[in-house]
């Protein structure tokens, strides 16, 4: 499991300019970021190289931030690499509730993070299908 950066933000001109310029002006770099909206306010999330640190520096700034656990886990770089860690995931019942993705630099593969509603039988399936996952270590400094 890695922890990633949560943030529910208002969907306005400059609010996420706003956010990356906090962890930017931190010297906090990001790995990932997805931002899911609706029509008033959005969710952030953020994968970064110091998760605790970044989730300190924007609520003091006053964007409410918390950290989530989710899985990283490695996808080969092929056609149909994510299509076999969901089948994995699917066998055992296991449902992704969202999902995205990112190539890390030094890898040879991407890394998908999930979110799913049965974190420990997802790594079991996963372990049993011989897939990987991400080495947190890898992805950020644990702070």
């Amino acid at each position: 499991m890695v922890e990633q950066v949560s943030v529910f933000l208002e969907n306005t001109t400059g609010r996420l300019a706003e956010l990356t310029r906090v962890l930017g002006d931190a010297g906090i770099n990001m790995r990932a970021l997805m931002v899911a909206d609706t029509s008033e306010f959005g969710v952030v999330r953020i994968i970064c190289d110091t998760p605790r640190r970044a989730v300190q520096l924007l609520d003091d700034a006053g964007f409410g931030a918390s950290l989530t656990e989710v899985l990283a886990v490695e996808v080969p770089d092929r056609p149909g690499g994510l299509a076999d860690v969901l089948e994995a995931l699917q066998a055992d019942g296991i449902n992704v509730e969202y999902a995205y993705c990112f190539v890390e630099p030094t890898g040879s593969a991407a890394v998908d993070i999930l979110r799913v509603d049965e974190p420990e039988r997802a790594r079991q399936a996963l372990a049993r299908a011989r897939i990987a996952l991400a080495d947190r270590a890898r992805l950020y400094v644990a702070d």
